[in-house]
C-alpha cells in the first residue's frame, strides 16, 4: 500500500505559476501510473493529468493542456505537476493519486493523497 502526501500549494496572483508535489511512501512508487485531480469549491473532482509509470506516456485535461505540464522521478518517489499562467478558475484542492490503468476516472486510482489547496488571486 502506498502513502502519497502532496505539498507546494499556496496562494497566487493569476499568470503565476506553482509547483505541486507528490510523494510516495510505502510502496513501488514505480509500477503506478499517476494522476492529478482537483475540486474546486462547490464541483466534482475533476481529471487534471496522468503520467504512465515510465513517463513517457502523458495525458493532460483540455483545461489546462497547454499551461500544467505532469512528470515523474521515480528515483525520488515523486510526482510533479508545474503550473503556468494560472488564473481564478485554477483555483481548487489538488489531490495526487495512484493506480494501475491510464486512466481520467478517480474509480480507477486506488490511493489517493490529502490534498493541497491552490488559490489563484484575479
Amino acid at each position: 500500500q502506498v502513502q502519497l502526501v502532496e505539498s507546494g500549494g499556496g496562494l497566487v496572483q493569476a499568470g503565476g505559476s506553482l509547483r505541486l508535489s507528490c510523494a510516495a511512501s510505502g510502496g513501488t512508487f514505480s509500477t503506478y501510473v499517476m494522476g492529478w485531480f482537483r475540486q474546486a469549491p462547490g464541483k466534482e473532482r475533476e481529471f487534471v493529468a496522468y503520467i504512465s509509470v515510465s513517463g513517457d506516456l502523458r495525458s493532460h485535461a483540455r483545461p489546462v493542456k497547454d499551461r500544467f505540464a505532469v512528470s515523474r522521478d521515480n528515483a525520488k518517489n515523486t510526482m510533479y505537476l508545474q503550473m503556468m499562467d494560472l488564473n481564478p478558475e485554477d483555483t481548487a484542492v489538488y489531490y495526487c493519486a495512484a493506480g494501475g490503468r491510464y486512466s481520467t476516472r478517480e474509480d480507477d486510482y486506488d490511493y489517493w493523497g490529502q490534498g493541497t489547496q491552490v488559490t489563484v488571486s484575479s
